[in-house]
């Protein structure tokens, strides 16, 4: 069934927008009252380990296993992922806010005396996360400021703990009602 919306006056022509774009920092504000899990994303390449953290994880498809994640444009660990064209997700569990933190912003070595262990394929896995999946780079496209990179799962675990949650720029949990 095709349906189509037209306001009055417009006949058959597409709707058009009216006002103003929303501003960023408002959109920001807006965004924020969805709670997301958080996750940390990662790699190594040329010998050198890579991660960030990340809010914007979505699962795509079933047949073949897919997800996406969000990193922004032109960001080390995003430019890293696309050379090596591999990666890990590490959903963090609730005890691993302070995890999310060390992988924000411009600290050094982000790894450094963290408990890692790596995958077959070498890509990092952070000990004591909800769960963790090893992904292939499907494609990657470019959307405003930021880079979404389609992953194809090939492996994924999980351990019972409960997830750390992002709300409103505060970390919580989940529990279950």
């Amino acid at each position: 069934m095709n349906t189509h919306i037209s306001s009055p006056g417009q006949g058959n022509r597409s709707p058009v927008l009216r006002g103003v774009s929303i501003d960023p920092k408002q959109f920001r504000s807006v965004m924020a009252t969805f709670a997301t899990g958080v996750a940390v994303i990662a790699t190594e390449w040329s010998g050198e380990l890579f991660g960030a953290t990340i809010n914007s994880l979505t699962s795509v498809s079933l047949e073949p296993c897919m997800l996406l994640v969000c990193t922004s444009e032109g960001s080390a660990t995003g430019t890293a992922i696309r050379n090596r064209g591999f990666f890990s997700v590490n959903i963090l569990g609730q005890h691993q806010s302070e995890l999310s933190a060390r992988f924000t912003g411009n600290q050094q070595n982000r790894f450094e005396d963290l408990a890692v262990a790596f995958s077959a394929d070498g890509l990092p896995l952070l000990q004591g996360a909800a769960a963790q999946l090893c992904c292939r780079v499907a494609a990657v496209h470019k959307a405003g400021d930021h880079d979404i990179i389609l992953g194809e799962v090939f492996s994924g675990e999980e351990t019972a703990c409960r997830p750390l949650v992002f709300h409103k720029g505060a970390y919580g949990s989940f529990q279950r009602v």
